[in-house]
């Protein structure tokens, strides 16, 4: 004879479990009159034959039709109160699940118009919380029959849902800021992917009680690992890829050569740099310069690292081992289209 469960309880802390279902496999065999006891941090909920029957909040239910009135349709009129019948009960954790961890897997492309590129990639790391708001929507909408449903089987689905509101948002403020502004917005762009998230999440039967951006800065992965991972076009991977390339020359300590020999050593990158730069010159109507229609004739060591799309300390580091020629004008340095030419010709 199957035994009949008059205590239903489930005595644990579900440090890491969403949903534990009672029992984990079968169907409990319970009576009118049967004693459920539900935690502080749990709410029951009864099912029979794939229907909710009732939830149960924290506290001592002794089963009734009273409180199960779908129990008179399921299974008639009780015999003494004592009737045996078959039921699935499942244990929901409502408490707060937090200090949960996302991060970008892949840098996010935003738009930095009037700097570099005209793009950014971005990388960003916190923490966020959520809490089950409706346990009856959550166990029908995503546990079914599973005898236990733990934190791990949902949050990935999570963390890409607020991955991309957070993408979504990131495209829409670089709109009207720039990424050195966006990088000081933690806080608010933290309020604004709560916002956009919480519909999605109480589908679900869940609430986002907390989303935080611990860390939001440029992605530090070379011009090679973005463009095997099919984020760069050709264009911005040569410029990117020679950018590094005369950034590390010129924080090369071994003396002497110094940036042009680390530059052209096997690579040509100085061509590459001479080619990017066409794309500078387009639509000018004048070609008589080649690459270099458009450029002002002298420049500062600022105007020059712009078209050379690398940091104005990478120009001075070539212009202190006379690798780049330029005029000393008081204080100041002026640098010719010429010697520009020169320079990137090796």
């Amino acid at each position: 004879m199957a035994r009949i469960f008059d205590v239903v309880e489930y005595a644990s802390e579900m440090q890491d479990e969403l949903v534990h279902r009672f029992p984990e496999e079968g169907i409990a065999d319970l009576r009118i009159g049967s004693q459920v006891i539900v935690r502080e941090s749990q709410k029951a909920i009864f099912f029979r034959d794939g229907k909710a029957l009732d939830v149960f909040s924290a506290g001592r239910h002794t089963i009734a039709t009273a409180n199960i009135p779908l129990l008179v349709n399921l299974i008639g009129k009780a015999f003494n109160n004592r009737t045996p019948f078959t039921a699935e009960v499942y244990y929901v954790s409502v408490k707060e699940f937090a200090d949960r961890k996302w991060g970008t897997p892949q840098p996010i492309i935003v738009r930095n118009p009037g700097m570099g590129l005209g793009v950014a990639l971005l990388q960003g790391f916190g923490t966020y919380s959520y809490q089950i708001s409706d346990a009856q929507q959550f166990v029908t909408q995503l546990v079914g029959a599973q005898g236990v449903y733990r934190t791990t089987d949902i949050e990935n689905r999570l963390r890409t849902m607020l991955l991309s509101k957070l993408q979504d948002l990131l495209g829409e403020t670089t709109g009207t800021r720039s990424v050195v502004e966006l990088i000081g917005l933690t806080e608010e762009l933290g309020t604004g992917v709560r916002a956009k998230v919480q519909d999605d999440f109480k589908a679900l039967g869940l609430t986002l009680k907390s989303f935080y951006i611990g860390n939001l800065k440029p992605s530090d992965k070379s011009a090679e690992e973005l463009r095997a991972m099919g984020m760069l076009d050709v264009t911005t991977y040569t410029q990117l890829q020679a950018a590094d390339a005369m950034r590390d020359a010129a924080q090369n300590p071994s003396g002497g050569a110094g940036l042009t020999a680390g530059i052209g050593a096997g690579m040509g990158i100085g061509n590459v740099l001479t080619e990017s730069l066409k794309g500078t010159s387009k639509g000018s109507g004048n070609n008589a310069d080649g690459p270099f229609n458009g450029i002002p004739e002298v420049m500062n060591p600022s105007e020059a690292a712009k078209i050379l799309q690398v940091s104005e300390e990478d120009v001075l580091a070539a212009i202190e081992d006379k690798s780049l020629k330029a005029k000393k004008i008081g204080k100041a340095y002026r640098i010719s289209k010429e010697s520009l030419s020169d320079f990137l010709k090796g």
